[in-house]
């Protein structure tokens, strides 16, 4: 007799979490549910709550409403064999300023309990990997906030933690060095651990499995990159240009196909329509192969999926949360 296997339990859960420190301050019925190997990012401006639930899950803030969980466990009373299994980088630097950069990993790496012999070639590699080796004998007094952020990154990774919080890892980090680190975050994603990153970048929600989008201490949205982008533009879209004269004709044969809800003149744009359609990559053939067969013949210049940036994503969203809380 065949089994259904279960579903891993998840590594990080919230059940109606809340506190509040002052009225409408504070965190308001946080719901989330995160599986093993997953990333999940936490988008919104300052402010907006994202430090404030990172501190709750590591147990740093006790929920005054619902529940928290974190590897089957309430992290307030998480023991120190729980605390091994977490990789914790705060905004705030808190190394000490005194101790290089070597020494200041080392002793890290001792408040685990990862041993000297392992923890040389650990901190070495750690250390390439932030562009820190040359500075490894630089007190940590005398780096850039940038610099700082990459010591704390090497640290929190130093004993190989399960599950990583990390509160905007890649502020005051270059393009390209913060390309290597969600480049790295996905490498230890696909071994297995479990991350909550914390960004005002928007655009850095490309990189996650799914995205928690916050404002005023709330959760507006918690879903795939490309279904927040679908939720803010009201479905998919295709753009079609073609040329000037032919929109009319093409606009009122486009609209009679029947995966498309609606087509229009796209703003500033001339000879460009936006199609707004049920699966774009369904209807996107089936508009090319309707143009081409109309009589004469309407000569697509450009198709495409259109897809607007994550930053206007968040705008419009939040904005239209702002509108509803205030019906």
């Amino acid at each position: 007799m065949s089994t259904i296997p279960l579903a891993p339990a998840p590594v990080l859960e919230m059940k109606g979490a809340g506190i509040t420190f002052a009225p409408n301050v504070g965190l308001f019925d946080i719901t989330l549910t995160v599986p093993p190997g997953q990333i999940l990012g936490m988008i919104g401006p300052s402010g907006c709550g994202k430090t404030t639930t990172v501190r709750m899950l590591n147990g740093q803030y006790r929920t005054q409403t619902g529940t928290v969980r974190v590897l089957g466990r309430d992290p307030t009373t998480f023991r120190s064999r729980d605390r091994e299994r977490i990789g914790y980088m705060p905004q705030q630097f808190v190394l000490y300023p005194n101790l290089t950069v070597a020494e200041n990993a080392h002793f890290v790496g001792s408040l685990y309990g990862v041993p000297r012999w392992k923890r040389g070639p650990r901190v070495k590699e750690l250390l390439d990997f932030v562009d820190l080796t040359d500075a490894r004998h630089r007190l940590a007094s005398k780096l850039s906030g940038g610099m700082q952020r990459r010591l704390l990154l090497a640290s929190m990774l130093l004993h190989d933690p399960q599950v990583i919080f990390a509160d905007e890892p890649t502020a005051g980090i270059d393009p390209i060095l913060r390309t290597r680190f969600w480049e790295q975050f996905r490498h230890l994603r696909d071994e297995g651990r479990t991350l909550l990153i914390t960004t005002q970048i928007i655009s850095e929600a490309a990189y996650c499995d799914v995205v928690a989008l916050m404002s005023q201490g709330r959760i507006l949205h918690i879903e795939t990159p490309d279904r927040l982008r679908q939720i803010a533009q009201g479905g998919d879209a295709l753009l079609i240009s073609v040329d000037v004269a032919d929109v009319p004709r093409a606009l009122a044969l486009l609209r009679q196909l029947p995966k498309v809800s609606d087509a229009r003149p796209a703003r500033g744009e001339p000879g460009t329509m936006m199609v707004r359609v049920a699966e774009a990559d369904r209807a996107l053939p089936l508009a090319v192969t309707a143009l081409q067969e109309a009589q004469p013949p309407i000569a697509a210049n450009t198709v495409e999926e259109y897809k607007i940036s994550f930053d206007e994503a968040f705008t419009v969203l939040v904005q239209r949360a702002e509108r509803e809380a205030q019906q």
